[in-house]
Parts: C-alpha cells; structure tokens; sequence
C-alpha cells in the first residue's frame, strides 16, 4: 500500500530557507485506532530513523486490508535539533536560542483541567469509549486556543510553534511511539506509564522504566498524563477504567550512531506492538509475548553518579552490568596544579543495581555524568 505524504511548512530561516516537515500517513482498509510515530526529536538521537524507514519499507509491502486503522510516521521531525553542530558533534538536544530541552515544552492539558471532578460525575455511566471521545473533544477545544495566541501579531516563541505543530499531528493518536536514543551510551529500553506493564512487552525488550516521576513536559508525558489523571479520577469516585490509550518512548542505543542491533530491535518490536494491538492483521509478524521475560523498574529509584572530581575515567565497569552495593563502578584518574603527583580515585556503587547508562566522553569535569545505576 502507499501512504499519504503530506508536507508541514516549520519555519523559515534569516536566509529565506525554510524547514518542513513530512508525515507518511497509511490508511487501512477498515478504520480503528491512529497510531503516531516520530523520531529525531533530540537531534543526536538519529537511529529512530531508521527503525520509521524500515517501517515504511515494511508497509509498502503490504495490502490496505492488512491494516485497520492508521499509522502515522514522523521522521527527523525536529530539523532544528538534528542540524545543530560543535565541529564533529551533534548536540541538538536543546534550542540554544531559548535555552530550553526540546522534550520539555509541550503543552499539558492536565494542568489546566480544573474541572475534572465535575467531567468525571458527568461521565460516570457512560461508556467508556463515549467518555474518551467527549474528554478528547474538550482537549481539542483547550488546544486550539494556542493556535490563536500564535497566529497573534506579536507572535510567539519559536518553541511554541514547533510544539503546537507536533501535538496538532499527535493529539487525537490512540497510541503514541517517541523514538529516541541515549544521549550517552545506554541499553534498548522503553519508559512506560502505569497500568501499561501488559502492553510493554509487547515491544520485545528487556528492561523498562516506569514513569513514576516526570522530568517536565515531555512529548510522551503530555499526551497520556490527561488520561491517567482521568483515569484517577474515576477510580477515587468508585469506578475502575483504563482507556485504550498509551505513550512510549523507546531508547534505542547511543547519540549519533544508528546501532544495527538496536534499529532491529526497535523494528521487532514496532511490528509486534502493532500486531498484538490489533492494528496490523498479519498473523506470521506476531511473537508470543506472553512468555517474553522483562525487567521492570522505576524512574525515581535511578541513581546518576557525577564525577566528584575533574579528570579521567579509566577501568570503568561496562554498560550493562548488574552490581552490587560496595562494588567498584570506575577510578578517576585526577591531575592537578599542586605541585603533587596525579591520584587515582576509586568510586564504589552505593546500591545495587543495573548500570543502564554511561557517558561517551571518558574525560569529566568535577560535578559531570558519569553513569546512571536502576535499581
């Protein structure tokens, strides 16, 4: 089947050049649920990329019949970040200019919900597929006020025209897939939300991270947290629902590099979600899940150490290791301007834990990443 290709004017440039952005759109034969996809929103974080290529190159391939509902997919959908160089180095991870994460700035509807409790008693009887669409027409109605504070003379923020722009995409999505990489050097893993540990494995990973705290307005945090909240609601007035509806960042491999191993797990487990979701009607594609064994852990039970002082990390332990509390993590190698030799300090694991993540430069200032333990 061929998608719709629709191409998004971004922003236009002092030189006159604009930016763009171009969604694949495949429409299935029969309708049902929208799932969006995008990837390069941190501009070192490339090998998403690949994985909505093979995606693509995938769904070429197959009937309209074999799709009920669509899919939406976003490549390099953060030009900006995905431009932006230090001499051989892709940063991109924040707009300079404003001084912000671009997975920071996303508006949140949660915040602005004051009348969830009336919303809720309103609902309590209804179907549940009533209430999401009447919840989400409520959304779009608060959403489409920023339009108009954009389209004002004095103008606004280019962070807030490129937010608007991918929420407008993604917001009335079933299910939402943020494709990232480490900014460092890490496992494959995924960040999930409650209630979603089911649907997780259905990704084929090994390790996943609970979001039981949020850093800020992340894109994925953003688009789900209205209905956890919703969820919450009900369940404080005495009534347990879970809408159809969820949000995952997949952390495939390491900035700046497009892993193989990592661009074909992220393939696997795009389809299998897919299959396992109802939305491809391939049989062959799905893996049994059921049995796939996966390790769960919390956000807020991470540990990042930072170097306590400048010099070299040298006889660090590698990524992926399992450690326990007192075991010896890496040595600083620490010069200094004392008149004195160098000394070697040896840092110990204060928990036990998974070492998840570590940084690609081996040489730190005091108070820099050095690597980040889960337990």
């Amino acid at each position: 089947m061929l998608p719709v290709i629709e191409t998004i004017p971004l922003r236009q440039m002092a030189s006159g050049d604009r930016l763009f952005l171009q969604i694949y759109k495949f429409i299935g034969a029969q309708p049902g649920k929208k799932v969006y996809i995008q990837s390069n929103l941190h501009g070192a974080e490339i090998a998403g990329n690949a994985v909505i290529h093979q995606l693509i190159e995938f769904l070429l391939t197959i009937n309209d019949t074999d799709l009920t509902g669509e899919i939406w997919l976003v490549p390099v959908c953060n030009p900006m970040g995905t431009n932006e160089r230090a001499h051989h180095f892709s940063p991109g991870r924040y707009c300079i200019y404003e001084a912000k994460d671009w997975n920071r700035i996303f508006w949140d509807y949660e915040k602005e919900a004051d009348d969830l409790v009336a919303f809720t008693k309103s609902q309590f009887h209804i179907d549940l597929e009533v209430v999401r669409q009447n919840y989400l027409t409520i959304i779009k109605q608060k959403f489409a006020k920023i339009l108009e504070k954009i389209n004002s003379p004095v103008g606004v923020p280019y962070t807030e025209i490129f937010a608007y722009k991918l929420q407008n995409l993604s917001l009335d999505a079933d299910y939402l897939i943020d494709l990232h990489s480490s900014k460092n050097q890490a496992l494959d893993y995924l960040y999930y939300f409650r209630n979603r540990e089911d649907s997780a494995k259905y990704f084929l990973l090994d390790f996943g991270i609970l979001l039981d705290k949020y850093d800020g307005d992340a894109f994925d945090e953003a688009f789900i947290k209205p209905w956890l909240a919703l969820e919450a609601c009900f369940k404080e007035l005495g009534r347990e629902i879970k809408f159809d509806v969820e949000a995952w960042t997949l952390e495939l491999g390491s900035g700046m590099q497009i892993n193989h191993d990592s661009v074909v797990k992220g393939v696997r487990g795009v389809k299998n979600y897919l299959v396992q979701k109802g939305v491809l009607q391939i049989i062959n594609l799905s893996d049994d899940t059921k049995t796939h064994e996966m390790t769960f852990a919390s956000s807020s039970n991470r540990k990042k150490y930072y170097a306590i002082a400048g010099g070299m990390i040298q006889s660090r332990i590698e990524l992926g290791t399992k450690v326990k509390a007192g075991e010896k993590l890496y040595q600083i190698l620490s010069f200094n301007k004392e008149g004195k030799l160098p000394s070697v300090i040896d840092v110990y694991a204060q928990h036990d834990g998974l070492v998840y993540d570590v940084a690609t430069n081996q040489a730190v200032n005091e108070g820099e990443f050095v690597l980040g333990i889960i337990s």
